[in-house]
């Protein structure tokens, strides 16, 4: 990691660490992030570690506290609900991210008046930073929400963030494990919350620190969250869709029936006609349920924005 620069910021900072059996790492990445924001305040998370990370993070300088629930995303909603700051620098305990970025991605948050500023790994990272299963599925990941929700970031599962009050105040946390940058990013997205991402140097974890992350269970275990996020937010689409799906296998099995029908005046197969009948009886529920939630979503959208517009912008009165 490149030499660190001190900047001095009249806001508060919290950098909020969430830490797993980080004792080779969690030590260098307070270090690392006290001297570049020496007015901050460092916090680490443990997360039931086995290791030495609480002792070794204390000693550092670290205000740990403790979740006992596991999963990333529990440690998330903890630290959100218990730390009050004006700036949150969200990072992960294994000393990959880029500590010598935070300030430039803190200034571009006031400067422009964002509420999330991602550090992207995807274009400035070590060869062996990333496996390939880990790059290729991020991408397909933010290509399918993308596809999902209109637009994304380059980097969606990117632990490395900078977030306004406003933002981490009105994010609900709903996820246990690695889904929670998934929901981070689609927390922005549909409030429409102006983002950016910076790019940021991405490092190997030094020998005998193991990666947490699972690539095809926290994988699959990420595109069942983009898909149930899909339904809560977009019900209309997800439940046209289904109903396209279901009519599109009732008339499958209809055609043939009525196509004999016509040519002999009989209907031979009441068991297939009738399944036929049920399928799009299904279908057209579906699109009448999507019709009512999508009306209930727009109304708990619009309290969602009300508290989010509550709450002061991160640059109000920055200079």
């Amino acid at each position: 990691m490149m030499q660190a620069v001190s900047v001095p910021f009249p806001q508060r900072i919290a950098v909020l660490v969430p830490c797993y059996n980080e004792e080779k790492t969690v030590a260098q990445v307070v270090r690392d992030f006290r001297a570049v924001l020496p007015g901050a305040e460092i916090y680490v998370y443990d997360n039931n570690s086995t290791d030495r990370t609480v002792a070794l993070a204390r000693e550092a300088g670290a205000v740990v506290r403790l979740e006992k629930h596991q999963g990333k995303g529990n440690v998330m909603r903890r630290m959100f609900s218990d730390i009050e700051a004006d700036i949150y620098v969200l990072v992960d305990g294994d000393n990959t991210y880029h500590a010598a970025s935070a300030p430039a991605m803190i200034e571009k948050l006031l400067d422009e008046q964002l509420d999330m500023v991602v550090g992207s790994r995807l274009t400035a990272h070590d060869d062996a930073a990333f496996r390939l299963g880990h790059h290729l599925g991020n991408r397909l990941l933010t290509g399918f929400v993308s596809l999902l929700f209109g637009r994304s970031l380059t980097d969606m599962l990117s632990g490395y963030r900078v977030m306004s009050r406003r933002f981490v105040k009105s994010f609900p946390a709903l996820a246990k494990g690695f889904e929670t940058e998934t929901e981070l990013t689609v927390h922005a997205l549909e409030l429409r919350m102006p983002t950016a991402e910076v790019i940021t140097p991405y490092g190997n974890r030094p020998e005998g620190s193991v990666s947490k992350l699972h690539t095809y269970r926290d994988g699959f275990r990420i595109l069942l969250t983009i898909i149930n996020l899909f339904k809560e937010e977009r019900p209309l689409a997800f439940f046209t869709i289904l109903f396209a799906l279901l009519a599109a296998i009732s008339l499958g099995l209809a055609v043939p029936i009525f196509l004999t029908y016509m040519a002999t005046g009989l209907v031979p197969r009441f068991p297939t006609a009738i399944l036929a009948t049920g399928i799009m009886l299904l279908a057209f529920l579906s699109l009448v349920c999507g019709l009512i939630l999508d009306t209930v979503t727009h109304g708990r959208r619009e309290m969602k924005r009300l508290h989010y517009l509550s709450i002061a912008a991160a640059g109000h009165g920055h200079e």
